[in-house]
């Protein structure tokens, strides 16, 4: 499988990954101190072929995405499940860890965010549903994200994810119903 964006991962093991998977072209970050020629990497690459974000599903990684995405608007964003991203001893959790086939999946299921787009769900929303506050809410985001395709957050950066993936209160709400349907089991 052939992907004309330049994927931006965090390190070399990530690029070996990414190449056994695909073939693509990488772009570093090396850690999460994103200089700025590694920014300007990410904007020659985002006018010419187009950039997918794929960071780690932890702290580093989810800081990683939103320097970037703020410093260079219009990229996609590719989002592992962190189950899908820990290490067989359970020591490390990253895109290097993953199976080839998760990463051809999230590398498939990537989407774009916009920072411009008018809000669709209130936080009351996520609090109703049981997303903010309880003791199964980050169960629920974490599932919510997985079925959203926009990946793990907490209520304050569900809400954020939300509108910026123009998640409609449909498509919400029919996620939400599987998550809740899928509790009952």
């Amino acid at each position: 499988m052939k992907i004309k964006e330049i994927i931006v991962v965090e390190g070399k093991d990530d690029t070996v990954k990414i190449k056994l998977a695909v073939d693509a072209d990488t772009i570093e970050t090396r850690g999460s101190a994103v200089d700025e020629r590694v920014v300007e990497q990410v904007r020659h690459a985002q006018a010419t072929r187009g950039v997918i974000i794929f960071t780690d599903p932890d702290y580093p990684g989810h800081r990683i995405r939103n320097m970037i995405s703020e410093q260079v608007p219009g990229c996609r964003h590719a989002f592992l499940p962190k189950e899908e991203a820990i290490e067989k001893l359970g020591r490390g959790v990253g895109v290097e860890h993953a199976s080839i086939e998760s990463i051809r999946k999230a590398l498939c299921d990537a989407q774009y965010m916009e920072n411009n787009a008018k809000e669709q769900m209130t936080m009351e929303d996520l609090v109703d549903a049981g997303l903010i506050g309880g003791d199964r809410a980050k169960a629920r985001r974490e599932k919510l994200g997985i079925k959203l395709k926009i990946g793990y957050a907490n209520g304050k950066q569900l809400h954020k994810r939300l509108i910026m993936f123009q998640v409609t209160r449909e498509q919400f709400i029919a996620a939400l119903k599987e998550v809740m349907e899928e509790e009952t089991r």
